[in-house]
């Protein structure tokens, strides 16, 4: 369904039907086909706040901006502070590419 052309409203409605069911990575997609910039600014909060490096790089992408050196490491903290080890290591070599 991805692949196909769909109009903005379906394409939203789609988005926000995974999102009600806490798929976000599913939704990232059709909210990029919606042109939802700012539901995919919102999601991109979440994935900081909860320390999500998947799915902030899925947003990032679909929205053709890269996360920021201060986004790297907001996120690596909350990763370490969830216990998210994997994300927080993640966070942190992002954030120090960043700084080069």
């Amino acid at each position: 369904m991805v692949e196909r052309e769909l109009a903005p409203a379906q394409a939203l409605r789609i988005a926000e039907d995974y999102l009600a069911e806490g798929r976000e990575i599913e939704a990232v997609d059709f909210l990029r086909k919606a042109g939802a910039a700012e539901k995919l600014a919102e999601l991109r909060r979440e994935a900081i706040a909860r320390g999500d490096a998947f799915l902030l790089r899925s947003v990032a992408v679909a929205s053709g901006s890269p996360p920021t050196r201060d986004e790297w490491q907001a996120l690596s903290q909350a990763a370490a502070s969830a216990g998210k080890q994997r994300y927080a290591d993640e966070g942190r070599r992002q954030a120090q590419r960043e700084k080069e």
